[in-house]
């Protein structure tokens, strides 16, 4: 079992940043790949950013690339994603995942999810 546990969402005007967090327990860390989604009312769940369980490999939805940035800190059990020149259509409730195998782009790929951090930005 993983649990994962989001925050660093909030409130943000266009042009903004933000750096969302997710701890992760219950599982070694450094041994499997961390994805970034979200979910936009009225949308389907839509893939972020996704990282490597060493951090060499990241991925990026072509919406977000150049402007996020996705990380993690083994050491720490915590993945990151910086989240800058933000628009009102970042507007969504962002997820953390776990997948035990290398990172995917395609959200049913993943074994665990958090509970999602709200990030609004207005304009």
């Amino acid at each position: 079992q993983v649990q994962l546990v989001e925050s660093g969402g909030g409130l943000v005007q266009a042009g903004g940043s933000l750096r969302l967090s997710c701890a992760a327990s219950g599982r070694t860390f450094s041994t499997y790949a961390m994805g970034w989604f979200r979910q936009a009312p009225g949308k389907e769940r839509e893939f972020v950013a996704a990282i490597s369980w060493s951090g060499g490999s990241t991925y990026y939805a072509d919406s977000v690339k150049g402007r996020f940035t996705i990380s993690r800190d083994n050491a720490k059990n915590m993945v990151y994603l910086q989240m800058n020149g933000l628009k009102p259509e970042d507007t969504a409730v962002y997820y953390c995942a776990v997948r035990l195998a290398p990172p995917s782009t395609r959200g049913r790929e993943y074994d665990y999810w958090g509970q999602g951090t709200q990030v609004t930005v207005s304009s």
